[in-house]
């Protein structure tokens, strides 16, 4: 049997408006008995002709609890079958937290209706492979203990909610319990090979179930009506343009972040060979500080050297005078052979110092007057 495609949203809006389909739906999400719904007005449009499309369409249900009580749940119905923000879901959300109509008008401190946001996405969330996602929140106390005394509490109840989230993709033909059964009319692995406006459903797989043969009686119908087919036709013209449009975008996008990329890896490059030029120029700083210090010590070193010049001039003049008097008194030296020896010794004496002092053997040599053997043996 070929039936429409719920997840367009003409369809799905056609299949909610029955009140007996949306009761089923909304209790095999909920997992609660919904004795009651009532489509509940809203001042923002359901179709937003943007880069998305998201369908909202929101319901007073009344829910019968396991003690037999009845209350009233704000459920708002989110459905988009591609990938969105969910920046636009907490806006949609944010309407309905300021909306004094969500009041609960027998409350006597103002606390608003409990919420349920269901979002039934025709595209997977990361990595959960759940088809059906529940999200509810829990009270804990500082040391995260579990607090369940007065709990439900309309204040606490007033500033959260709780969520469940299908992905659609993550059906495929999986029923193991109610929700799956139900959900099976979302399945995109059952779409016709002639047209994806349509599924191909087995109605066996349903009978005996009166709730599911009425949704897929009026899928049924839902294909078979012309308006419906040309509003469907106009969806995948739309989308049609929106996935041309986001590829370009898409691919604009590619290339400012790879330019960006190129952009960020110059300035990286840049500054690290700025920070080079930093510590080049300080090593270039430490280094003329070096060579000022080495130009100082050179400086005082010559200064030395001079002085030490003028000592060994004085020294040659007197060494030359010794020897003038050692040529007049050479009678005298050979009758004091003693004497010759401790002037030998001197002699030896003054040719080491003049070695300490850095001069060479040729220049003490000719300085003394004496053979060079000699100054090679005093060494």
């Amino acid at each position: 049997m070929l039936v429409a495609n719920p997840i367009y949203d003409i369809v799905f809006k056609y299949l909610m408006e029955d009140e007996r389909i949306a009761r089923t739906i909304l209790s095999a999400l909920l997992k609660k008995d919904v004795v009651a719904v009532e489509v509940r007005p809203h001042e923002y449009s359901n179709i937003s002709r943007d880069t998305l499309s998201v369908f909202r369409i929101d319901f007073g249900a009344t829910v019968r609890e396991e003690d037999g009580t009845c209350r009233l749940v704000l459920i708002e119905v989110q459905k988009t079958w591609v990938e969105t923000e969910t920046l636009r879901f907490r806006q949609y959300l944010g309407v309905h937290y300021s909306n004094p109509k969500n009041i609960n008008a027998d409350s006597k401190d103002g606390s608003a209706i409990p919420m349920v946001a269901v979002y039934i996405l025709g595209h997977k969330v990361g990595d959960i492979e759940e088809p059906v996602l529940y999200v509810n929140h829990k009270a804990y106390d500082y040391d995260d203990r579990l607090v369940t005394k007065g709990i439900p509490d309309p204040f606490v109840d007033s500033l959260t909610h709780n969520s469940i989230i299908v992905q659609i993709p993550r059906l495929r033909g999986k029923v193991n319990n109610r929700l799956d059964k139900v959900l099976s009319i979302f399945d995109q692995s059952r779409i016709s090979k002639d047209s994806q406006q349509v599924l191909l459903i087995d109605e066996k797989t349903y009978s005996g179930d009166d709730d599911m043969m009425h949704i897929v009686h009026r899928l049924v119908e839902a294909a078979a009506d012309s308006d419906m087919r040309y509003s469907m036709n106009v969806e995948d013209e739309y989308y049609s343009i929106i996935e041309k449009r986001d590829t370009t975008i898409m691919l604009k996008d590619r290339k400012i972040a790879e330019q960006k990329t190129a952009i960020e890896a110059q300035a990286i490059k840049l500054m690290e060979q700025s920070t080079q030029i930093k510590e080049q120029t300080t090593q270039l700083k430490e280094q003329s500080t070096q060579l000022k210090e080495q130009s100082t010590q050179l400086k005082e070193q010559s200064t030395q050297l001079k002085e030490q010049s003028t000592q060994i001039k004085e020294q040659s003049t007197q060494l030359k005078e010794q020897s003038s008097q050692l040529k007049e008194q050479s009678t005298q030296l050979k009758e004091q052979s003693t004497q010759l020896k401790e002037r030998d010794m001197q002699l030896q004496t003054s040719i080491k110092l003049l070695l300490r002092a850095g001069i060479s053997p040729e220049d003490i040599a000719q300085q003394l007057g004496i053979n060079l053997q000699m100054v090679k043996d005093a060494m």
